[in-house]
């Protein structure tokens, strides 16, 4: 005989209802707490020409402004918001004029905020074409953390689908997409020009290169292509001139210590074409040892 299906209390019903809501949110919260550097407070300040630093520590926005309203990449965590509005409003400018909101790729650390910074500014969302289903899914459609209940975040719509190469234009200043899929499949890097005294600089905002930790580069049936995406994105890297390095994240072009010889005077440090090229290298190097590591145990 069968047994009969185990009816739950009311009490206990509520424990669990309450579980499924807050696993997601404390797992946030933990993973936050193991990188306080992405939350920690980072004074805003003008990187050159019309690019603004307006995010954390570690976790790298930027206002881009323009003679028809501003341009803002990567809203980052959603705890980020008010970080990032503080910023925006101490440099004298104010969040409404964000008319346009870009990320760097479709991972909770970058573009969490969206959605709740869609409804503050009215911004257009405009995401690569294929990360563009991760975003409207609230990453539950990544092909490694779609599981992980602390990277899932708040659904928002795409405005604007883009494309391997679309300009983003607003007022005087254009950005370029570039895809350099791998990290995610729309993992996207941004160039512009930017003008310091009588000179103008190719500015390069890196995505991101990196092969996270649990990453399979062979064989992996949620994303065959993989290591294929990562070896045309080191080719479109190499290819990009620059010779204003930034970054998704600011650990990535040593920010905070460029930040600080900014203060003391002398040339601009965020000119560095050759930390752009050491890190490219670098990062490629790390993903070849990976995929030969990975391909060796196959």
């Amino acid at each position: 005989m069968a047994s009969k299906p185990k009816v739950l209390s009311h009490a206990q019903l509520a424990l669990l209802l309450c579980a499924s809501v807050l696993t997601p949110i404390l797992t946030g919260s933990l993973r936050e707490q193991s990188h306080p550097e992405w939350t920690e407070p980072f004074p805003p300040f003008r990187v050159m020409g019309n690019i603004y630093y307006v995010g954390s520590r570690d976790l790298a926005s930027y206002l881009i402004t323009s003679s028809q309203g501003d341009i803002l990449i990567n809203s980052s965590l959603e705890s980020s918001v008010p970080l990032i509005r503080a910023s925006v409003e101490k440099l004298g400018f104010r969040l409404t004029d964000i008319k346009i909101l870009l990320i760097s790729h479709a991972h909770w650390d970058h573009c969490a905020g969206s959605a709740e910074l869609k409804k503050l500014t009215g911004a257009r969302y405009m995401v690569m074409d294929a990360d563009v289903a991760v975003v409207e899914s609230g990453g539950r459609s990544d092909f490694q953390y779609g599981n992980v209940p602390g990277n899932l975040y708040a659904r928002a719509k795409v405005d604007r689908v883009l494309h391997d190469g679309d300009v983003v234009k607003l007022g005087d200043t254009a950005l370029v997409a570039h895809l350099t899929a791998g990290h995610t499949r729309g993992c996207t890097t941004w160039t512009m020009a930017a003008r310091e005294g009588n000179e103008t600089y190719n500015v390069v905002i890196v995505g991101s290169p990196n092969v996270n930790p649990g990453y399979r580069l062979v064989n992996n049936p949620r994303y065959p292509q993989i290591a294929r995406d990562y070896e045309r994105t080191f080719a479109v890297l190499k290819s990009l001139p620059c010779d204003v390095f930034l970054g998704a994240h600011g650990s990535y072009y040593n920010m905070v210590e460029k930040y600080g010889r900014m203060q003391t005077g002398g040339p601009n440090p965020f000119i560095d074409p050759g930390g752009y090229k050491s890190y490219v290298s670098e990062r490629e190097q790390t993903f070849r040892i990976e995929l030969a590591k990975q391909s060796a145990a196959k």
